[in-house]
């Protein structure tokens, strides 16, 4: 006699309560688009492109770095790179040295030098920027007599070489006695057109009209809806420009150069320029002198390199 043979578990029908669902097809593969390939294919070839500009860029830099080291003998007969024996990433000591840099802060007026490129710069961006925001927001929110006039001779300005304004200009500083001033170096500065345009659109993008007219029935000024209302809406344009015109005045040489006479009031750039002997270039100590008046840029402009990106964007739009 067999044994009973025990019934196993029901399995309920698909479909039904309790029942397992059923398995689904494994999606199919998306389809192959010829777009995606080719923007891959282009976004290579655009991340080639700027490596090798900023490889380009950089090794100026780089020599300026390592020149500035460099004894005066070994700045012309040594290499670029100061390899060692032991391979191209060997880096042979023996040719360094902190010679240039003492000798350059040896020198009586460098400090000096560095207090007036500081203090000329700084008014000058401040002054400038705050100008060119001033006339940018009447041209862009004011309604006036010769507003169209004043807005051509802007667009004017901007395409007439510097060069040529120099002989006027120190003519005009001469008869205003503002030579070998710094009054006659940074008031030229104030309310450029570059600055004027570029605030201009920056207030059209930015700033409602209706916000002035709101704050107007509300009894503000117009000095108050300047500072408290146009500057904060432009402020990544206050930051680019002042980034700027910063770096225009640290690095003005020839405006100093004929303006000024007085030795102890010449920025770091105539200072530099002067370094340069008679019958002979020391360039250990010019390159150690250039790095010098390099690197405060580069920490100003690691700092605000946020606002200037946004700031050049911000009247890209209309206007």
């Amino acid at each position: 006699m067999s044994p009973a043979r025990t019934p196993g578990p029901r399995v309920p029908p698909a479909g039904a309560p309790g029942s397992l669902p059923e398995a689904s097809p494994p999606p199919a593969a998306p389809p192959h688009d010829p777009r995606a390939a080719r923007d891959r294919w282009v976004l290579a070839l655009v991340y080639a492109v700027l490596s090798v500009a900023a490889v380009v860029t950089l090794i100026p830099f780089a020599y300026l770095i390592f020149s500035s080291f460099k004894t005066e003998g070994s700045f012309s007969s040594g290499p670029f790179w100061p390899v060692g024996g032991g391979g191209p990433f060997d880096v042979d000591w023996s040719g360094f040295t902190l010679d240039n840099y003492a000798k350059l802060f040896g020198e009586a007026n460098v400090f000096r030098a560095i207090v007036n490129s500081f203090f000329y710069a700084s008014v000058s961006a401040v002054l400038g920027t705050l100008g060119a925001a001033m006339g940018g927001y009447a041209l862009a929110k004011h309604r006036f007599v010769g507003r169209g006039v004043i807005d051509s001779v802007v667009l004017l300005a901007l395409v007439i070489p510097g060069a040529l304004l120099i002989a006027p200009g120190y003519q005009l500083l001469y008869q205003l006695g503002l030579l070998d001033t710094y009054a006659g170096l940074i008031l030229p500065g104030v309310a450029p057109a570059f600055g004027v345009y570029l605030f201009r659109q920056a207030m059209i993008t930015s700033l409602p009209d209706e916000m002035i007219e709101a704050a107007r029935i509300d009894g503000c000024g117009e000095i108050r809806i300047f500072f408290i209302m146009a500057l904060p809406m432009v402020r990544p344009m206050i930051g680019a420009f002042l980034l700027l015109t910063f770096l225009g005045a640290w690095n003005n040489f020839i405006a100093p150069q004929i303006i000024l006479a007085s030795p102890e009031k010449f920025p770091l750039s105539v200072f530099i320029a002067q370094l340069k002997g008679v019958y002979g270039t020391d360039y250990g100590l010019l390159t150690a002198g250039t790095l010098v008046a390099i690197l405060p840029i580069l920490v100003l402009f690691l700092l605000l390199q946020k606002e200037f990106i946004s700031g050049l964007t911000s009247g890209a739009v209309k206007g």
